[in-house]
């Protein structure tokens, strides 16, 4: 009896040995299913870092233009072409991209920091950037008239202000495309979600 018992093999290594290519091609598929949807994410934030980049280059030809600086063109450009890009990317993957699947935010939550993230890395900070390279530039060269001690900024403010006014197309754009992006985003997380769920 002991030796038949031995021959037989136990009920729950069976079960296992069932189990095993089943749980395996669960996986797969959930590992399939989550890397379509992420690819849908990082088209959106690559997107949004692209415009940041045109962004960017718009804000470099306007100061340039303001300060009358010629020299250190490509300087210049591939600065305000990359950073605004790298800092879009970054900054939507850790306060969007792993918050939400982190914290399960909420989707007003969401849409409130893609917009902003479209707002500060996409206008505000290539506008800033652009402001202080060109500016610098312009008074190592003397391209414009140096302002008096302590008035600097109003002084650059004051002579770039009509020029200026072209940024609020990329604020627009920026704004629009972050509202959407987010509302994207957020629906790719609830689908991804369901399927999930739907699964397990």
């Amino acid at each position: 009896m002991e030796a038949y018992m031995l021959d037989q093999p136990s009920p729950s290594l069976e079960d296992a040995k069932l189990r095993r290519p089943m749980v395996i091609e669960i996986i797969e598929k959930k590992f399939e299913c989550f890397r379509k949807e992420m690819s849908l994410n990082i088209y959106g934030t690559v997107l949004l870092g692209t415009t940041a980049s045109c962004s960017g280059i718009l804000a470099n030809f306007i100061f340039r233009h303001c300060f009358k600086v010629k020299h250190d063109t490509l300087k210049t450009y591939t600065s305000l072409t990359t950073l605004p890009f790298l800092s879009t990317i970054v900054a939507y993957k850790l306060l969007l991209t792993d918050a939400l699947y982190s914290d399960n935010i909420s989707k007003e939550n969401c849409v409130l920091r893609s917009s902003l993230i479209g707002i500060v890395c996409g206008v505000l900070y290539p506008s800033a950037l652009a402001f202080l390279k060109n500016g610098r530039l312009a008074v190592k060269y003397n391209t414009v008239p140096l302002p008096p001690k302590g008035r600097v900024l109003l002084h650059w403010f004051l002579l770039c202000q009509t020029e200026v006014k072209a940024m609020m197309i990329p604020l627009i754009s920026q704004t629009v495309f972050g509202i959407f992006n987010g509302l994207e985003h957020y629906a790719v997380f609830e689908r991804t979600l369901e399927k999930t769920m739907h699964e397990e």
